[in-house]
């Protein structure tokens, strides 16, 4: 394996280009299950038929460190598009709210289920007793649905390719349940990116594409930002509590 070309650097892992490969090399203290649970989730959306790059291999290098091979996909990120080409921001956001719409049209049904992950989530969160309550009831009392959710939806997760294909990453987090719940998700990090106005132009598009009601996302924002805070950079974890008491509980 050649790595001498790095494409992307992340929390505990970096990705190299290796020929017509992706390499995602994961440090050497990075848990096992997780990095197995990545490429299976991201072998059961590929049959789907939604385009995504495709696993080739899971296999370790010399010093033990893990490594899931994937097809490399040429071309810039959604972000990167966005940001070089500011006067088509709007069509890139449609293009964006459109690609999601697709996801959640798709069923996995041996993907984890969402609910699950986020019961485990919230009972980890740093919250009282009567908030972590307040959050699993409001969790349970959501619709019950099975569409494939993303759990990571953002522009710097899309490869537009030479041909115009996009191609959706990272697929770590991915469950089945409920797309408002990824929608809410996808929302609150356009705001963690310091992007107010492109998350409310975001939400009010989707809500109006997908004819769902934005209170109803809304409803979402506290559970998904508890079982988000769980992980991550100690000031994302502080702006994500915040949101816990944004709307009020019914």
């Amino acid at each position: 394996m050649n790595l001498d070309r790095v494409i992307a650097v992340r929390t505990n892992k970096t990705v190299y280009r290796d020929g017509n490969r992706a390499l995602k090399v994961f440090d050497a203290d990075y848990s096992k299950a997780d990095i197995l649970n990545e490429a299976l989730n991201q072998a059961r959306v590929e049959e789907t038929g939604l385009n995504i790059p495709r696993v080739l291999e899971v296999t370790t290098l010399e010093d033990g460190r893990w490594v899931i091979v994937s097809d490399f996909i040429k071309g810039k990120t959604l972000a990167r598009l966005m940001e070089e080409n500011p006067e088509k921001h709007d069509e890139y956001l449609e293009m964006f709210v459109e690609l999601q719409m697709t996801v959640h049209s798709k069923r996995a049904p041996l993907l984890n289920k969402l609910k699950d992950k986020m019961n485990i989530k919230i009972s980890q969160a740093d919250l009282d007793a009567t908030t972590r309550y307040d959050l699993h009831t409001r969790l349970e009392g959501m619709k019950k649905h099975t569409k494939v959710c993303h759990g990571d939806f953002n522009p710097s997760n899309i490869i537009v390719a030479e041909d115009g294909t996009p191609y959706i990453l990272d697929w770590s987090h991915a469950t089945q349940g409920n797309a408002s719940a990824d929608v809410a998700r996808t929302y609150l990090l356009f705001c963690l990116n310091g992007d107010e106005a492109t998350a409310k132009q975001y939400l009010d598009l989707y809500c109006k594409k997908s004819d769902v009601a934005k209170q109803y996302v809304q409803k979402w924002l506290p559970i998904v930002a508890a079982s988000q805070s769980v992980k991550g950079k100690p000031e994302e974890r502080q702006f994500l509590l915040s949101w816990v008491d944004v709307v009020d509980y019914e």
